[in-house]
């Protein structure tokens, strides 16, 4: 099991040493690519979004502590329920508006050297086949000069399916791609866009083929 990252916060220590107590009771864990997440410095981590707890599964996985956007309703769930999920770097993002606190939130974390976290689709594909693109990563990672790390989350539906059985220790695979680095001009939609695709086709090469849907060639 990973270590907890060192420039991380107190909160997301005892967090990821809770889960290094908890993962083995219900599913083996195997995390590659590791090296290829920049050891200092900006960066936005791009990943599938199967949902549930692949944010958990990805954050353990990480070797440095991923700050998410997480839609704005989970931090009026419960007051504790948003303390906690502030202490681990998590911020609120109003869906299906343009957010421009979060997206200048977003901009001045990867500004001071930490890792973004963003899943590329928006939405969950609960372990489907990967959505069309959006092109807020790129777009951060277009105006900060930081790097695209493709990521992908493989077996969190049936970790969802199998955890209460004892007997079955559900595979779950966090691989980390090679990093990508933006060379285009920030105000060029086009480019932005281009770049969207062939992050999500990164993406894609980290899936089984099962997964990868529109960027499967």
């Amino acid at each position: 099991m990973p270590w907890p990252p060192q420039d991380s916060t107190t909160a997301w220590k005892i967090c990821h040493s809770i889960v290094s107590g908890v993962m083995p009771l219900f599913g083996s864990l195997t995390i590659e690519g590791r090296e290829n997440v920049p050891v200092t410095g900006g960066a936005v981590l791009s990943c599938n979004h199967p949902g549930g707890v692949d944010v958990v599964a990805l954050g353990y996985s990480s070797p440095r502590q991923i700050y998410y956007m997480a839609k704005q309703e989970l931090f009026e769930f419960q007051p504790w329920f948003s303390a906690l999920i502030s202490s681990v770097g998590a911020f609120p993002i109003r869906r299906g508006e343009k957010d421009t606190a979060a997206i200048d939130h977003s901009l001045q974390l990867v500004r001071d050297g930490n890792v973004l976290g963003m899943f590329p689709e928006g939405t969950r594909n609960k372990g489907g086949p990967l959505g069309r693109a959006k092109s807020g990563a790129v777009r951060i990672a277009a105006l900060t000069g930081a790097p695209l790390v493709p990521s992908a989350v493989i077996g969190i539906p049936e970790l969802h399916k199998e955890w209460k059985n004892p007997l079955r220790r559900t595979p779950v695979i966090v691989r980390f791609g090679e990093p990508i680095h933006f060379t285009g001009d920030p105000d060029d939609t086009a480019a932005v866009q281009r770049q969207s695709v062939e992050l999500m086709y990164a993406i894609a090469r980290l899936l089984p083929p099962e997964m990868r849907g529109r960027y499967a060639s």
